[in-house]
C-alpha cells in the first residue's frame, strides 16, 4: 500500500500469526484479561499501551483472540471511555510537538511541510470520526484549543 502524503511504498513489517482460538499456554482466562484491561485502564493507560502491556507481561498475545471483544470495546461496556480516540489525541500531540519546536527554529522549512502534513491527517481522521459520531458534533481541530487540552 503506498503512503498518504508520498508516492512510494512504505516498508514491509511482519505478520502476525493467524489464530482462530486463545492458545493453551497463555496464563489468563477470558475474564481475568477483561478485568486486566479494566485495571491498566483506571490507572491511566491507553489501549495500545494496553494490548502491550498484556502481551509483555501477562503472555496474552492477543486480546480480541483470548475475549472475543476488542480493549476499545471492553473499556466502552464497562464505562470507561476517552473523550476522543487514541489515534486523534497521538496526531495532535505530534503537531503540538512541531509547533513547539517552529517556535524556536523559524526556518525550518521541512518541520513546517511536516506541520501541514499532521495537520491535515488530523482533519482527515476528524472527518472520518464525524461520519462514524465518534467525535461530539461541534469539535473541530484548532491549534489554541489543543494546546489548551494537552498542555
Amino acid at each position: 500500500m503506498a503512503r498518504m502524503h508520498a508516492r512510494r511504498k512504505g516498508k514491509s513489517g511482519s505478520t502476525r500469526i493467524v489464530r482462530k482460538k486463545h492458545p493453551e499456554w497463555s496464563s489468563l482466562n477470558p475474564r481475568e484479561v477483561e478485568s486486566r484491561v479494566i485495571d491498566l485502564a483506571k490507572t491511566g493507560k491507553s489501549t495500545s499501551e494496553i494490548g502491550t502491556v498484556l502481551r509483555d507481561q501477562y503472555a496474552v498475545p492477543d486480546v480480541k483472540i483470548a475475549t472475543g471483544k476488542k480493549v476499545t470495546r471492553i473499556l466502552e461496556n464497562n464505562g470507561i471511555k476517552s473523550e476522543l480516540p487514541e489515534d486523534l489525541i497521538n496526531l495532535i500531540r505530534t503537531a503540538l510537538a512541531l509547533r513547539k519546536h517552529l517556535e524556536t527554529n523559524k526556518k525550518d522549512l521541512k518541520n513546517k511541510r511536516n506541520l501541514q502534513l499532521t495537520e491535515s491527517k488530523i482533519r482527515r481522521i476528524a472527518k472520518y470520526y464525524h461520519s462514524e459520531e465518534r467525535l461530539p458534533a461541534g469539535w473541530k481541530y484548532s491549534p489554541k484549543q489543543a494546546k489548551l487540552m494537552f498542555d
